[in-house]
C-alpha cells in the first residue's frame, strides 16, 4: 500500500505539470484559434534560460524565475503572435499548423546551438534541502507540493480570467468570429496577444517544474508535450476542467506503469509510449466538433504538363550525373542522400498537396521501408524492394482507417501519436514471432542495408546507388504528375476542397483516404529503402518524429502541390548541411535553424517557392536562343569541372551567374512587346493573372 501511495504522489505531481502545460495549449486554441505544436519547445527554452540564470550565472532563484516568467516568456509570446502567427491568421488552420511546427523545429535547433547537448546540466528541485512532508504513509517532497499547489492556483486563476473578466470574454469571443467580436467592441488583436502571452507563460512554468525530474535535453523536453496533447484532447481543446482530468489520467498511468509493469525486453518502451497510445484512443473515442473554417483560404494545386514532367525528370538525372562525375566517392555518399530524401518528400504531395490530409509520420513510415528492405534484401534480391513498398503501404492504410473520423489538427495529432509510438516502443523492440513468422526491426541497434541486384548487376558502389535513387525519384515524379492529370488526382483535389461536397456527389471518403494514405506511405517506404542503401547502415533515430519535421517543412516551403518538391527538398535538405559541415561544430545545428526560419517565412509564399521559381524561369524556357546559350554554358562548365582539378566550385559559380543573367534577359525580352492584341495574349507574351479579368470586363462592355 505504501508503494501504491508513493506512485500515486509521483503521478499526481507529474499530472500537475501536464495540467499546467495542457491548460496553456487549450487557452491558446480557444482564444487565438491556434494549436501550438511548439508549446513544449517554449517550455524547454524557459527551462534552459532558468538554468542559465540560476545555475550558470548564479542568480538567486526568485530573480531567475521573475526574469524568465515575467520578461522572457511574455516577450516570446508577443513575438510569436505579432511576427509569426498574425500574418497567417487568414490562411487557415493548416498554414497556422505549419508555422507552429517550424517554430518547434527552430526552438530545438536554437537550444542545441546555444547549449551544447553533450554537456550535462543538472537542475535542483525547489527546496531540495528541506525535509519532505509526510501525509500518513505517503511522502511528498517540497517540489511536488509546490507543483501541485501551482497547478491548482493556475486552474482557479484561468477560470476566473475566462469567465469573470471582460478580457476573458473578449478572448473567448475572438476565436469564434473575429469580425463579429470586433463589431461588439472587442479587440481581437489584443485578445490574441494576451492569449499568447499567458499560454507561453504556462508553458514556461511547466518546463521549469518538470526540468529537475528529467534530463535537461532540448528534444526530450520538447516531446514531453505529447502527454500534454493527451490532456488537451481529453478537454476537447476547449474545457479546462476536462484537461486537468486528462492530465491526472496520464500522470497516474505513467506512474503506475513505471511501478507495476513487468520487466522484460518488450515492455519498457510501452511505458514511454503510453501517453501517445492514450492520445490515439482519446482522438478516436471522444467526439470532436468541427473546427472553424470560415476563414479557410485554399492554395491552388498546379496541373503539371507532360513536357514539364519530362523536363523535371531530366533535371533529376542531370543533377545525379553531375554529382557522380564531379564529386569524390566520399562526397557522393554524402550528397547522394538528396535523392532518397526527395522520394520521401514526394510522399507528401498526393497526401497533403492533393488530398489535404496532414501527416507528420512520413519519415517514420520510411523507416519501416528501410527495415523491411534491410532484412529481406540483405543479399540484393530485387523482389524485396516492392515488398518493402507494399508493407509500408499497408501501414499507411492502417493509419488511414481512423482518418475518416479525424481531420485538420486532430489528424495531425493522430499521426504525431503514431510516430511517437514507433519511436518510443515499436522501433525499440527485439525480434519477435507472429504466427510463426519472425519479425525483426532495428533489433535495439542498427540494421545493415545492401544495394539491389538489378538483373544480374549488383549495385554496390556509391555511384551506382546514386544513379539508381535518381532514377527512382525521376520515375516517381513522373508518376505523380500523371496522377494529378488523371481522374484519381482530380478526385483527391475535390476531396481537399470539401469533404462534405465530395461525399454528397457520390465520392467514397473512406476508400479515397485509404488509397491516398497507402499510396503516400508506399512512396515513403521506397524512399526509406533507398535512404538505407545510400547510408548502408540505419538506426531508429534517423527515422524519428523530430528528424522528419525538417523534411516536412522544406516540402511545405517548396510547395506540397508541386511534383518538383522532391528534387527541391532533397537539395535544400542535403546541400546546406554539406556546405556548412566544414565550418566547425558551431554550425552543426545551423541548417536546422535555417530550415525553421524558411518555414516561418511561409506566410509570404503560401503557394510555395517552386511556383515562384517556375514563374521566374518560364520566359527563359520559352526563349530558344537564350535557352540554347544556357545549355551550352552549362555543358562547358560541367566539362571544366570534370577535367580541371578543383574546378568544380568555380565552374558551379560561373554557371549560376550566367543562368541568372540569361533569366533576367529572357524576362526583359518577354515583357518588351506592350501592344500585343488581346487575341495573342499567352502566345506572343506570357499570360498574366490579371488578363482573365481584363478580358471579362471587355467582353461584358461589348455586349
Amino acid at each position: 500500500m505504501d508503494q501504491f501511495l508513493a506512485f500515486t504522489v509521483v503521478g499526481l505531481s507529474t499530472a500537475a505539470i501536464y495540467a499546467v502545460i495542457g491548460s496553456g495549449l487549450v487557452l491558446t486554441h480557444t482564444t487565438a484559434g491556434v494549436f501550438n505544436f511548439a508549446h513544449g519547445a517554449a517550455g524547454m527554452l524557459a527551462a534552459f534560460a532558468y538554468w542559465q540564470l540560476a545555475v550558470g550565472w548564479g542568480w538567486p532563484v526568485p530573480a531567475a524565475l521573475a526574469v524568465v516568467l515575467l520578461v522572457l516568456a511574455p516577450a516570446f509570446g508577443l513575438l510569436a503572435e505579432r511576427v509569426l502567427m498574425r500574418p497567417v491568421q487568414a490562411l487557415g488552420e493548416a498554414e497556422r499548423l505549419v508555422m507552429t511546427v517550424a517554430l518547434l523545429t527552430g526552438c530545438i535547433a536554437l537550444a542545441r546551438w546555444v547549449w551544447d547537448p553533450n554537456t550535462p546540466r543538472p537542475l535542483a528541485a525547489f527546496l531540495a534541502g528541506e525535509p519532505a512532508l509526510r501525509l500518513g504513509p505517503a511522502v511528498v517532497t517540497w517540489h511536488q507540493a509546490i507543483t501541485m499547489a501551482t497547478a491548482l492556483a493556475i486552474a482557479g486563476g484561468l477560470w476566473f480570467l475566462l469567465h469573470r473578466t471582460r478580457a476573458g470574454t473578449e478572448m473567448r469571443a475572438s476565436v469564434d468570429d473575429r469580425a463579429l467580436a470586433g463589431l461588439t467592441g472587442a479587440d481581437p488583436l489584443r485578445a490574441g496577444r494576451l492569449a499568447w502571452v499567458l499560454g507561453i507563460q504556462l508553458a514556461a512554468v511547466g518546463g521549469i517544474l518538470i526540468a529537475p525530474t528529467v534530463a535537461l535535453d532540448a528534444q526530450q523536453l520538447s516531446l514531453l508535450i505529447v502527454s500534454a496533447y493527451t490532456a488537451a484532447v481529453f478537454g476537447r481543446l476547449r474545457s479546462l476542467p476536462l484537461t486537468f482530468l486528462g492530465a491526472v489520467v496520464v500522470g497516474l498511468l505513467e506512474a503506475y506503469l513505471a511501478g507495476y509493469l513487468p520487466q522484460n525486453d518488450y515492455l519498457p518502451g510501452l511505458r514511454l509510449a503510453a501517453p501517445a497510445l492514450l492520445l490515439l484512443l482519446a482522438l478516436l473515442a471522444f467526439p470532436h466538433r468541427r473546427l472553424p473554417g470560415r476563414d479557410r483560404t485554399l492554395v491552388r494545386v498546379p496541373l503539371p504538363g507532360r513536357r514539364g514532367g519530362l523536363v523535371l525528370a531530366g533535371c533529376v538525372l542531370a543533377v545525379a550525373l553531375v554529382l557522380v562525375s564531379v564529386l569524390t566517392e566520399d562526397e557522393v555518399i554524402s550528397y547522394g542522400t538528396l535523392f532518397p530524401i526527395g522520394v520521401i518528400a514526394l510522399s507528401y504531395v498526393p497526401l497533403a498537396g492533393y488530398a489535404g490530409q496532414i501527416s507528420l509520420c512520413q519519415l517514420s513510415i520510411a523507416g519501416i521501408g528501410a527495415v523491411v528492405w534491410g532484412h529481406l534484401g540483405a543479399h540484393g534480391a530485387l523482389w524485396a524492394l516492392p515488398v518493402a513498398v507494399l508493407v509500408a503501404a499497408a501501414v499507411g492504410a492502417l493509419v488511414a482507417l481512423p482518418a475518416l473520423r479525424l481531420s485538420g489538427i486532430y489528424l495531425a495529432l493522430g499521426t504525431v501519436a503514431f510516430a511517437t509510438v514507433l519511436d518510443r516502443w515499436i522501433f525499440t523492440l527485439p525480434a519477435f514471432h507472429v504466427l510463426g513468422v519472425r519479425i525483426s526491426l532495428f533489433d535495439q541497434g542498427s540494421v545493415s542495408v545492401a544495394g539491389p541486384d538489378l538483373f544480374g548487376l549488383r549495385l554496390t558502389s556509391p555511384t551506382d546507388l546514386v544513379l539508381f535513387s535518381a532514377f527512382c525519384l525521376a520515375v516517381t515524379s513522373l508518376g505523380l504528375a500523371a496522377l494529378r492529370r488523371g481522374r484519381f488526382g482530380r478526385r483527391l483535389v475535390a476531396l481537399r476542397d470539401s469533404e462534405a461536397a465530395y461525399a454528397t456527389l457520390g465520392g467514397r471518403l473512406l476508400a479515397a483516404k485509404v488509397a491516398v494514405f497507402a499510396l503516400s506511405a508506399g512512396i515513403a517506404g521506397l524512399g526509406g529503402a533507398l535512404y538505407g542503401m545510400q547510408l548502408q547502415t540505419v538506426t531508429a533515430d534517423q527515422f524519428s518524429l523530430v528528424a522528419g519535421l525538417p523534411v516536412f517543412l522544406i516540402a511545405v516551403v517548396g510547395g506540397l502541390g508541386s511534383v518538383g518538391t522532391g528534387l527541391f527538398t532533397g537539395l535544400a535538405y542535403v546541400v546546406p548541411v554539406q556546405l556548412l559541415d566544414g565550418l566547425g561544430g558551431w554550425a552543426q545545428n545551423l541548417p536546422a535553424l535555417l530550415v525553421a526560419l524558411a518555414g516561418l517565412g511561409f506566410a509570404h509564399s503560401p503557394a510555395g517557392v517552386i511556383a515562384r521559381l517556375r514563374a521566374q524561369w518560364t520566359p527563359l524556357g520559352r526563349d530558344r536562343q537564350l535557352l540554347t546559350a544556357l545549355l551550352g554554358v552549362l555543358a562547358l562548365c560541367w566539362a571544366v569541372a570534370v577535367l580541371v582539378p578543383a574546378g568544380g566550385r568555380p565552374a558551379l559559380a560561373a554557371a549560376l551567374v550566367v543562368a541568372m543573367v540569361l533569366r533576367n534577359r529572357a524576362a526583359a525580352r518577354a515583357a518588351a512587346p506592350a501592344d500585343v492584341p488581346p487575341e495573342w495574349w499567352g502566345v506572343r507574351r506570357p499570360w498574366r493573372p490579371e488578363d482573365g479579368e481584363v478580358l471579362s470586363r471587355a467582353t461584358a462592355a461589348a455586349s
